[in-house]
């Protein structure tokens, strides 16, 4: 897995981070080890395990096999409860007037998204302008433009990222979305 140096976005691979685009370093291929046979071991060959082998009976022992069961008749036992229960018949379903679905009435006032300045949850930096915090590089809970928020739409500098379908994250084309998992798909 590849953690994010920036993020700490954990990815299973790529070159680059799927949430805010940083390159990863090149990792450096090690040369391989010499491998030099001993001369003193002795070499076993190995048929994949499906050489034959000979085997003989023992005469001392027994050639008997176990039996799936007692050779006894099925009898019912009476006191043992049974699994299923009688037909009831037609049961009578009433609402419950006394039962509370938890939801209050809808209002229709909503909550205004967050505009302007924004305080960072993890170093409490105060930022008007951005969508990464200029002091720990971690994402601000900041609006999207609307026209940014169309799904599959490319944004105004198309430098290859694209609104998810489902949950409107940016996301590379080609790459699985890092909130929901559906991967963004090139428009036709």
């Amino acid at each position: 897995m590849i953690i994010c140096p920036l993020c700490d976005h954990v990815q299973p691979e790529g070159t680059e981070c799927d949430v805010c685009g940083k390159r990863f370093p090149a990792a450096v291929a090690e040369a391989a080890a010499p491998v030099a046979t001993l001369p003193e071991l002795e070499v076993t060959p190995h048929a994949g395990g499906r050489a034959p082998v000979e085997t003989s009976a023992i005469p001392d022992l027994d050639l008997t096999r176990l039996r799936s069961g007692p050779d006894l008749p099925v009898q019912p036992v009476p006191d043992l409860q049974l699994t299923r229960a009688r037909d009831l018949g037609p049961v009578p379903v009433a609402p419950m007037t006394e039962l509370d679905t938890g939801r209050a009435a809808d209002d229709g006032v909503r909550t205004a998204a967050p505009l302007g300045a924004v305080v960072c949850r993890y170093c409490r930096n105060t930022q008007a302008t951005g969508l990464l915090c200029d002091h720990c590089g971690m994402r601000l809970p900041r609006a999207k433009p609307a026209a940014a928020a169309a799904p599959g739409r490319p944004s105004a500098d198309d430098d290859g990222w694209r609104s998810c379908a489902s949950c409107h994250t940016r996301v590379r084309v080609g790459k699985a979305c890092p909130e929901c998992g559906t991967r963004a798909q090139e428009e036709a």
